[in-house]
C-alpha cells in the first residue's frame, strides 16, 4: 500500500509507525539506474520538520529539506539557503540569503520563510527540539529580501550552528501543518509505511550538479543482522548503523568497505519529577554503579571505549583528564551515596530502553546487572523504537538508556543532552534539577573568548559532575558500509557523525 507525501509527513500518521521486524526484500534486487539504495535502522515516525525523532528519520529529513547551514566533509559549517552571516556592530547576526534557492513548489525561499521558520520553531506551543534556543532570538529583522538580521537577548557565540541541527530547517511560510514544503536536494516521492521511503532529485536545486544521484530508496531493516545481512547479500547499496559484531566482516569483504567515526555515545537518562531520582545522590549513585569496559566488550565488540563524566572528546581544548573520570567504578561509593540518600536496602524501578538496536538492549542489560549489585532492582521495558521515542518524550519512565550524540564537536554542542530545562524530547532526562550545569552552559554560549570558554566548560563539567543531568556509559564506532562502488559519502568527524546522511546529496555509484 503506498501512502500519500503528506501522510508521511503527518505529525501524529494516525498513530505511530513502526519499523518492520521482519527483512524487508525489494521488489527488484537490481538496483535502478542512478538510484541509491539505503538501508534505514528505523522507520521515520514522521518527517516533522523541527521535531526529534532519532537520526534515521533526520537523515531522510537532511535531504528533504534545508536549513542556513550545515556542515561540510571535514565538520566545518557551510553555508546552504544562506552564503554568508556575520555579526554586525550591535552584535546582531547577519545572514544574506543564497540567490537562486526554490522550494519544492517552485517557490522562492526569501527572508520571510526564514522568519516565519524561526517564528514557528520558538513559538510558546512548539514541540520543537531547538525551541528553547530559539527562544533566545529577540528579534528578526528583513533590512531586505535577502537579508535576516536576528537581534538575539544576550551575546550567543555559537547561534550559526543552531541552524545545521537536523531538527532546523527553513520551510515555505504557507505551508500546511501536515504538509511542510522544503528546500532540499531531493524530494519525497513515496513511501511504504514501515518499510520503505522513496526519494527523487530535486531538479531546481541550488546547488549546480547536486545531488550526484537521481534517486534514494530508503528500505527498513529494523533488525540489525538483516540489515547487515542486506549489505552482504547486495540487496542494497548502503547501510547506516553497521553492527559492531559485523564490522570485521564488512571490513574484510573485498566487495565493501566500511566508514568509522568515534564521537557518538550511550548514557542513562533519568526522571527527575519524582522519588528516587529527583535526588542527585541516586543519580550519582547509578553514574559510579557500572564497570563501563563491560558495556564497550560486550555491546560494541571493544569498538568504542568507556565514558565515566561529561561526553568531551578527548584531544579537545576542554578535555580534562580528571574530570573526565568523575564517574569512575566504585560500588563502594555508590552504596554510600544510596545509604545518604535513604536507600540503604536499595529500591525497585524500571529501566527503559528498546529491542530495536541491540546497542540498546546490550547496554541495558548491563546496566541492569550492575545496578543489581548495589540493590537497585531495575525492570527492564524493550519497546519498538517508536514508543521509546514516544514515552522517552513525555516522561514515562523512571531511567532510560539512550544512544546519542552531540550537535556538533563544540561544549555547546551538548546543551541539547544536558539542559533539562529544554523542551521535552527522548534524548535527554525528563526534567532533572541541574542550575548550575545550564547556567554554565549557558555563560559558554555567550563568550567569545577562547580562552575563557575552555575554563567555563570545565567548570560545566565539575557542575555536570554532581548533578547528574545524564550518566555517560560508553563511546562508540559509528559504522557506515557500502558498496566500494559508492563515491562521494562521508562519515562526519565525532559527534556529527548522526549528522552525515546530508553527505548523501554528493554520494553516487561510480
Amino acid at each position: 500500500m503506498t501512502i500519500s507525501r503528506r501522510s508521511v509527513l503527518g505529525a501524529g500518521l494516525a498513530g505511530p509507525l513502526l519499523a518492520s521486524p521482519f527483512l524487508i526484500r525489494p521488489a527488484s534486487a537490481q538496483r535502478a539506474a542512478g538510484i541509491i539504495r539505503y538501508g534505514l535502522s528505523a522507520f521515520p515516525p514522521n518527517l516533522q520538520p523541527w521535531v526529534s525523532t532519532g537520526a534515521s528519520a533526520g537523515t531522510v529529513k537532511m535531504l528533504i529539506n534545508r536549513s542556513l547551514v550545515s556542515y561540510d566533509s571535514k565538520g566545518e559549517l557551510r553555508g546552504e539557503l544562506a552564503e554568508s552571516w556575520s555579526r554586525d556592530p550591535e552584535g546582531a547576526w547577519v545572514f544574506k540569503l543564497r540567490k537562486g534557492c526554490v522550494f519544492h513548489n517552485g517557490e522562492p525561499v526569501t527572508a520571510d520563510d526564514v522568519k516565519w521558520s524561526i517564528e514557528q520553531i520558538a513559538g510558546e506551543k512548539s514541540t520543537a527540539y531547538m525551541r528553547t534556543q530559539f527562544q533566545l532570538i529577540e528579534k528578526v529583522e528583513i533590512p531586505d529580501p535577502q537579508t535576516v538580521r536576528l537581534v538575539t537577548k544576550g551575546p550567543q557565540a555559537t547561534l550559526p550552528s543552531w541552524f545545521a541541527n537536523y531538527n532546523t530547517f527553513v520551510i515555505w511560510r504557507k505551508s500546511s501543518p501536515n504538509e511542510p514544503i522544503g528546500a532540499g536536494p531531493f524530494r519525497l516521492v513515496g513511501q511504504e509505511r514501515g518499510t520503505s521511503v522513496e526519494l527523487a532529485a530535486f531538479d531546481k536545486f541550488y546547488k549546480p550538479g547536486i545531488p550526484k544521484a537521481k534517486g534514494i530508496k530508503f528500505i527498513v531493516y529494523a533488525d540489525e543482522n538483516l540489515r547487515n545481512a542486506a549489505l552482504i547479500s547486495g540487496d542494497v547499496d548502503m547501510i547506516e548503523y553497521v553492527p559492531w559484531q559485523s564490522m570485521a566482516t564488512v571490513e574484510a569483504d573485498p566487495r565493501l568497505k566500511l566508514d568509522n567515526q568515534e564521537g557518538p555515545f550511550m548514557d542513562v537518562l533519568f526522571n527527575g519529577t519524582k522519588p528516587p531520582f529527583n535526588d542527585p545522590r541516586v543519580r550519582r549513585a547509578v553514574a559510579h554503579a557500572v564497570k563501563r569496559e563491560d558495556i564497550v566488550k560486550v555491546a560494541f565488540f571493544g569498538r568504542g571505549k568507556p565514558l565515566e563524566g561529561v561526553p568531551i572528546v578527548e584531544g579537545t581544548p576542554w578535555y580534562d583528564k580528571e574530570l573526565a573520570h568523575g564517574w569512575n567504578y566504585d560500588p563502594t561509593r555508590a552504596k554510600a551515596l544510596l545509604a545518604e540518600a535513604g536507600h540503604a536496602n536499595g529500591f525497585q524501578t524500571t529501566l527503559l530502553a528498546t529491542a530495536q538496536f541491540g546497542m540498546h538492549k546490550d547496554t541495558a542489560e548491563i546496566v541492569q546487572q550492575y545496578l543489581a549489585a548495589i540493590g537497585i532492582q531495575a525492570e527492564l521495558q524493550l519497546p519498538d523504537w517508536s514508543t521509546r521515542v514516544s514515552r522517552g518524550s513525555r516522561g514515562q519512565y523512571d531511567m532510560a538508556i539512550h544512544g546519542v550524540s552531540s550537535d556538533n564537536n563544540d561544549p555547546d554542542g551538548l546543551t541539547v543532552v544536558l539542559d533539562t530545562s529544554l523542551s521535552p524530547t527522548h534524548g535527554r532526562s525528563f526534567k532533572v534539577d541541574a542550575p548550575r550545569t545550564i547556567a554554565a552552559l549557558a555563560k559558554g554560549r555567550a563568550e567569545f573568548d577562547q580562552d575563557k570558554r575552555v575554563e567555563i566548560y570545565k567548570e560545566m563539567q565539575r557542575a555536570a559532575l554532581e548533578e547528574v543531568p545524564l550518566v555517560g556509559l560508553a563511546w562508540r564506532q559509528q559504522g557506515y558500509g557500502m558498496d566500494k562502488g559508492i563515491q562521494g559519502f562521508t562519515n562526519l568527524p565525532g559527534a556529527l557523525s548522526t549528522s552525515s546522511g546530508n553527505q548523501l546529496e554528493e554520494t553516487y555509484f561510480g
